[in-house]
């Protein structure tokens, strides 16, 4: 979809909690958000193993994990097209106690607002850390602009049986 487009037929985004009931919808839009994000830095095949089931399952694991861990839905027209999660360090050197593990949204809403609503939601102003794709430069950016710096950690995560060379960013 033209993004022109998407953003005029946008009439309110709601940034909300996710609900139980939000699991299907989470997964299809999480696997369809990385297909879109993971295209050019992975192999087809690799994201041809994706499952929108699988990540359902995932999601009603994370979303049941307890308070400490906030899970955001942006919604347009009662459909989820982004989601934000935060949650507590899980690296043993963590430079912060809170951690950004994801920001995702389908392409057609990015340059909408909507990715920082869901930051905000996510961490706010909250010192933090966070781990971005070394080649995701729109990532890198957006959280430049959100006071986060690199500080030189490095490392290869596992995703979808390959690998992505992640650099961690601290505010």
């Amino acid at each position: 979809m033209d993004t022109d487009a998407a953003v005029s037929h946008i009439s309110e985004v709601v940034i909300r909690p996710v609900r139980d009931v939000d699991a299907e919808s989470l997964g299809r839009v999480h696997a369809q958000c990385w297909h879109e994000a993971y295209d050019e830095l992975i192999s087809k095949a690799a994201l041809e193993r994706l499952s929108p089931r699988r990540m359902a399952e995932l999601w009603t694991h994370w979303m049941n994990q307890g308070p400490a861990y906030r899970q955001f839905a942006a919604v347009v027209d009662g459909e989820i097209i982004g989601f934000s999660g935060s949650g507590p360090a899980r690296d043993a050197d963590a430079p912060r106690d809170r951690e950004l593990y994801f920001i995702n949204m389908l392409a057609e809403f990015r340059s909408t607002g909507t990715g920082q609503k869901l930051f905000d939601a996510a961490i706010g102003d909250e010192a933090a850390y966070l781990w971005v794709s070394s080649a995701n430069d729109r990532a890198r950016h957006f959280y430049e602009r959100n006071g986060f710096v690199a500080d030189g950690a490095e490392h290869t995560e596992p995703f979808l049986g390959e690998e992505i060379h992640e650099v961690r960013y601290v505010r």
